[in-house]
């Protein structure tokens, strides 16, 4: 009798899948534009090939609706830009803009974006990588399933290239503290701030209309930019 196969422990996802409804508009962006701007997540790419160039190369991790990654690539028509959702509606409506607006300098990815990182990325081939209004899990109990944790900040070490920069934004001033204290843990990243805690918002990060009624009802945002030495 053989010995069962140890099995290995499983990865706690900092998301859960909510397959959410699809509007008309999105369901016919999946159906027609799918192919052209979504990878797959089996296959590896040489993404000077599948943009057709050389240029830096952005990742954002949980676009959400897409609204923000469009209005950064239509913005920056000389970079790559390759996006990672996992809820479909989110896709569909990155899609719809992206056909309507003839944006050519987005990809993406419906999957687990750790996954991504780690088997489909090259090491030293970001630039810069975004993480804006991740999930918080406020709750304690749930912090562990926050993404931006050590094994996480390794990660993103290894994939930015040298003077590359990670981003990350959040209304949740607890996360920003810990984000603080992760990236500022981590050898070879240094923080941008000129007071060694968080920036102003870069001009290149686009204002969401969620985050703007927060500021207009006074909600604090956090936006924190680390840079690989």
């Amino acid at each position: 009798m053989t010995a069962p196969e140890p099995t290995l422990p499983q990865r706690i996802r900092s998301f859960i899948r909510r397959q959410g409804r699809l509007t008309p508009g999105q369901q016919f962006a999946i159906d027609n534009h799918w192919a052209t701007y979504c990878l797959d997540p089996k296959v590896d790419y040489n993404f000077t090939e599948v943009f057709g160039r050389e240029a830096p190369l952005y990742l954002e991790i949980g676009f959400g609706n897409g609204d923000s990654l469009a209005k950064m690539a239509a913005a920056n028509p000389d970079k790559n830009y390759i996006g990672i959702e996992v809820h479909t509606p989110g896709v569909g409506h990155l899609l719809m803009l992206l056909h309507e607006q003839g944006i050519n300098n987005v990809r993406i990815y419906c999957h687990d974006a750790i996954e991504v990182l780690e088997n489909k990325l090259p090491d030293q081939s970001l630039t810069g990588l975004h993480l804006f209004f991740p999930d918080p899990w406020h709750k304690k109990k749930h912090h562990k399933r926050r993404i931006v944790r050590p094994s996480f900040v390794e990660l993103l070490n290894k994939k930015l290239k040298v003077g590359g920069y990670f981003h990350a934004a959040t209304d949740w001033q607890n996360y920003a503290e810990w984000m603080l204290d992760v990236l500022g843990a981590q050898q070879g990243l240094s923080n941008t701030s000129p007071t060694q805690d968080y920036c102003p918002c870069p001009d290149y990060r686009p204002l969401t209309k969620f985050e703007q009624r927060g500021i207009r009802l006074g909600h604090g945002v956090w936006d924190i930019v680390f840079k690989k030495d």
